[in-house]
Formats: C-alpha cells, sequence, structure tokens
C-alpha cells in the first residue's frame, strides 16, 4: 500500500468507527472515487485493532471495574452490583449481533455491499438517528437497563450488520428511543463496541490464517494500527464533550450529504 493510502484509511477508520455516521460508507469512497485497489484483510484487521485499543484504554476504568463486579459475581458469587449487571447487560446485548452475523454474513457479503444499498442506509438511519434524539425522553441512566431494553439495543445492534447502518449509531438510535440520555447512549453504545470488534478482528484474523493469497504488508499493518488507534481515542474523546451540546442533528445532515454524495457516483458511474 502507498502511505497516503495508509493515512487516509487508517484514519478514515478510526474517526468514523465510533461517530454515528458509518464507517463503511466511508471506506468504499476513496476505492470508488479514486480508483484504489482494495486495502485487504490485513489492513482490516490492524485498523479494528486499532480502533479497539482505544476503545479500551478511554475505557480502562470503567472495564476493569465492570469486569472485576462480574467476576466476582459469577465465581464468588458475590452481591450484585450496578457494575456487574452492566457486565451481564453487554454479552447479552453483544449475541444477536454475533448470532445473526455467523448465520447471514455469506448473504450479506453476496448481495447488500453494493454502494446503492449503503447510500440508502447511510441516509435512512441518519433520519431515524435524528427522530430518536428529537422526540425522545433523555431521563434514563444505565442503571435503568432492563433486560427488555437491552435486548432492543442488541437487535437493533445487529441491524449494522447491513452496510451503511453505522453499528455506533443504530445504537445510540436505540438507546434514545428508549429514553436514555444522549451521554448514555453513547456511553453504552461504546462499551457494546469491545466485544463486537474483538469477533469482527477475530473472525478475519481467521480468515487471513485461512486464505495463504492474501498477502500481508507489515508496515502498513503497523501504522493501520497507530493511527486508526490515535484517531479513535481523539474522536471518543471530543465526541462525548460536545455531545451533549450539539446533539445529533450535525451527523443526520452529514448522513443526508454523504448518502447523496454515494448515490450520485452510483448514478454517474452507472
Amino acid at each position: 500500500m502507498l502511505w497516503y493510502h495508509v493515512l487516509i484509511l487508517a484514519l478514515v477508520q478510526g474517526l468514523t468507527e465510533f461517530l454515528p455516521i458509518s464507517s463503511s460508507a466511508h471506506l468504499i469512497l476513496p476505492a470508488k472515487l479514486l480508483h484504489w485497489q482494495d486495502q485487504g484483510l490485513a489492513f482490516d484487521v490492524a485498523v479494528h485493532f486499532g480502533t479497539l485499543i482505544a476503545v479500551v484504554w478511554f475505557f480502562r476504568h470503567d472495564l476493569k471495574n465492570i469486569a472485576h463486579d462480574w467476576l466476582r459475581r459469577v465465581i464468588k458469587r458475590r452481591e450484585r452490583t450496578d457494575n456487574s449487571r452492566l457486565g451481564w447487560w453487554v454479552i447479552i446485548a453483544t449475541l444477536p449481533a454475533l448470532v445473526l452475523g455467523l448465520i447471514l454474513d455469506n448473504y450479506i457479503q453476496a448481495n447488500l455491499r453494493s454502494m446503492e444499498i449503503i447510500a440508502y442506509t447511510t441516509i435512512g438511519f441518519g433520519v431515524l438517528l435524528w427522530l430518536s434524539d428529537r422526540f425522545a425522553g433523555k431521563h434514563l441512566q444505565l442503571n435503568d437497563l432492563t433486560l427488555g431494553k437491552v435486548l432492543f439495543i442488541g437487535f437493533a445492534q445487529a441491524l449494522a450488520l447491513i452496510p451503511g447502518t453505522s453499528r455506533s449509531g443504530i445504537t445510540m438510535t436505540a438507546a434514545r428511543y428508549l429514553g436514555f440520555g444522549r451521554e448514555c447512549a453513547a456511553r453504552f453504545s461504546f462499551l457494546l463496541s469491545v466485544p463486537i470488534i474483538v469477533a469482527a478482528a477475530g473472525f478475519k484474523t481467521c480468515e487471513l490464517m485461512i486464505d495463504d493469497s492474501q498477502s500481508v504488508d507489515w508496515w502498513a499493518m503497523a501504522w493501520g494500527v497507530v493511527l486508526s488507534a490515535i484517531s479513535a481515542y481523539l474522536c471518543i474523546t471530543i465526541f462525548l464533550k460536545w455531545l451533549n451540546r450539539i446533539g445529533f442533528l450535525p451527523f443526520m445532515i452529514y448522513r443526508l450529504v454523504l448518502g447523496a454524495l454515494l448515490l450520485w457516483v452510483v448514478n454517474v458511474g452507472g
């Protein structure tokens, strides 16, 4: 890979993984508009690993407390706490996407990765994000999560298997619809990203190990990890700091513009 391909793609992945704007919609544009070669599976694994490093480091104290209380509850049968419950909620909310991803991966890869579909999902779920933010309540906290609410968010997250939906966007949409505050919705979405990114990176790593035809550019992978980790960490920091002030309207507008651009590319290409 050329150095500026590595730079742009790693930064795009890091910046879009946690914003509600769809990383898949962004990663398809350079290849289509600039006629770049596909970055390859190895680089995808690298940048996903970079974003995993970022979110784990940002929430390291939360994750440590959740893991500590959850393990004490499961292994030592200690008293249930808010953190131990949150650990269970993260696990339960992750299951729908994992199960449906294993079942539907081949179908999605074969039928739903067109630029036109990504354009429409980018637009449609962007509008849905703004509507949930504009008209839903905003008083619930993470300790107000229940099994029903968690399953609702979990099945919403499974919709992100459709390219262009945005995993962070659809989970925040579901949480806002249920009445959770903006920051709580974002924090739960980011916590959910940890097992999902681990699963996705692990799955792609297995594919990479099976497919001997995949070449590995270790220089590109190393820089991909570093650049995606730094950009993702900065993105999470700024997003949580400014979210309550700006809301989700700017992201809906951005998604509308991006979706329109993708449709324009489709029509021009056709």
